[in-house]
């Protein structure tokens, strides 16, 4: 009789766990889709700064292919948080915003160079978030798998554009 109590406190404790173990995941699922959505707004105002302000025809065409890859993104990514009952945030995050203030006080080739800068560096960053949450199951972490060949996709163009800016300039 106490072998049957032992079992059934042996499933109550591993249920336990597991419900624990859950809502830690849902936690960090959480705050990856609400930073992600953050981000999504963020690379959308960058992109269509790059659109005004890009000096050359290579950053503008990047900054429109931001726009528009992050505004489905940021779609899918609202349908996800609002499936995870997730507040939806409405504007970039601060390391965000001082990064547009920045880019928006510089013009020309700084410009160019200034962005494209940061846009290897965030897309490299975003990368590893989107990696580490992809090993994950549920919404959050089957966005991150959807969104993953995108931004590589981004990485790679902004790379090649940084490069040939630099090679442009005779460095």
């Amino acid at each position: 009789m106490i072998g049957k109590y032992n079992a059934i406190a042996s499933v109550l404790l591993l249920t336990s766990v597991g419900i624990s173990i859950g809502w830690a995941a849902d936690g960090d699922s959480e705050k990856f889709i609400e930073e992600a959505i953050q981000g999504n707004l963020a690379e959308v105002q960058v992109g269509q700064l790059a659109q005004e302000k890009g000096a050359i025809q290579g950053v503008r065409d990047f900054g429109a292919m931001l726009v528009k890859d992050h505004q489905m993104a940021n779609e899918k990514a609202t349908e996800v948080a609002q499936h995870m009952s997730v507040k939806v945030p409405d504007k970039p995050g601060l390391k965000q915003k001082a990064l547009y203030d920045r880019l928006s006080r510089l013009s020309g080739t700084q410009f160019d160079r200034a962005f494209l800068e940061s846009m290897v560096k965030d897309h490299r960053e975003d990368i590893a978030q989107y990696q580490k949450e992809s090993r994950f199951t549920g919404a959050a972490a089957d966005y991150a798998k959807q969104t993953l060949p995108k931004l590589h996709d981004h990485l790679k163009m902004a790379e090649e554009l940084e490069q040939s800016t630099k090679v442009g300039r005779g460095t």
